[in-house]
C-alpha cells in the first residue's frame, strides 16, 4: 500500500511563513517588557523635571509644552519596530504606563493607564496601516505622529478643552505634540533601534539582522 502527500502550494506556503512572522515568541515578550520597564522609569523620571519647564512654556505661547509630549511617547514605536509583532507598540505603552502608576505621578494610577493605552494605540495605527510590512524611517515617523495625536486627543478631550479645539491652544498644542511625537518617538527611536542592533544585542530579531545584513 502507497501513500502520497500533496505538494504544500504556494499560497499555503506563504500563508504558514506570515503567521509564523506574526506570531509571538518568548524573547519578544521578553524584550517589549524590558522596553516597556526601561520607558516607565524614564517617563516617571521625566514627570519630576518638567513641571517647571512645561509651567514656562505654556507662558510664553499656550500650548507650546506639547513640544515635550514625545518624552512619554518612545516605548511603543521603538518596541514596535525591534519587535515587529501586531500589538508590540500597545504592549510596550501599557506596560510603561503600569508601572509609571505603580511608582506614583501627579496624574493618578488609572488616568496613567489609559493615556498609556490610547497612545499605544496611537503608535500602533502606523503598522497596522502598512500590515507590518514596512519597517522604515517613515512608518516610524508616522508611528511618533499618531501617537502625539492621541496624547494631544486624550489630553484635550478628558479635559473638557474640545470646547475650543480648533481655536489658537488647540491648534498649537496638537502641532507640537505631532512634531514632539515624530522628533523623538520616531526619528530618535529610528537611530537608536539602528545604533542598539549594530551592538548584536538584536541578532535573535529580523530587525537586528536587517541591520548588520545577516538575513
Amino acid at each position: 500500500m502507497s501513500t502520497s502527500t500533496s505538494p504544500t502550494s504556494p499560497a499555503t506556503s506563504v500563508t504558514v511563513t506570515s503567521r509564523a512572522r506574526l506570531k509571538w515568541r518568548v524573547v519578544d515578550i521578553a524584550v517589549a517588557s524590558v522596553i516597556g520597564v526601561a520607558s516607565a522609569l524614564i517617563y516617571w523620571g521625566v514627570a519630576l523635571v518638567t513641571a517647571a519647564p512645561w509651567n514656562l512654556l505654556e507662558a510664553i505661547l499656550p500650548g507650546l509644552a506639547g513640544i515635550m509630549n514625545g518624552l512619554w511617547l518612545f516605548a511603543g514605536p521603538l518596541a514596535a519596530v525591534i519587535v515587529r509583532k501586531p500589538g508590540a507598540a500597545i504592549y510596550a505603552e501599557l506596560v510603561a504606563a503600569v508601572l509609571e502608576a505603580l511608582l506614583g505621578n501627579q496624574w493618578g494610577g488609572g488616568e496613567t493607564v489609559l493615556i498609556g493605552l490610547v497612545e499605544g494605540v496611537g503608535a500602533e495605527l502606523a503598522f497596522l496601516f502598512v500590515l507590518y510590512r514596512a519597517w522604515n524611517l517613515g512608518t516610524m515617523l508616522l508611528s511618533g505622529a499618531l501617537s502625539g495625536v492621541a496624547s494631544w486627543a486624550y489630553s484635550f478631550f478628558t479635559n473638557l478643552q474640545a470646547i475650543d479645539v480648533t481655536g489658537s491652544y488647540g491648534v498649537v498644542y496638537l502641532l507640537t505634540s505631532v512634531i514632539s511625537g515624530m522628533l523623538i518617538a520616531g526619528l530618535a527611536m529610528w537611530f537608536l533601534y539602528r545604533a542598539i542592533a549594530r551592538t548584536g544585542a538584536l541578532d535573535h530579531f529580523a530587525s537586528g539582522r536587517e541591520v548588520r545584513g545577516l538575513n
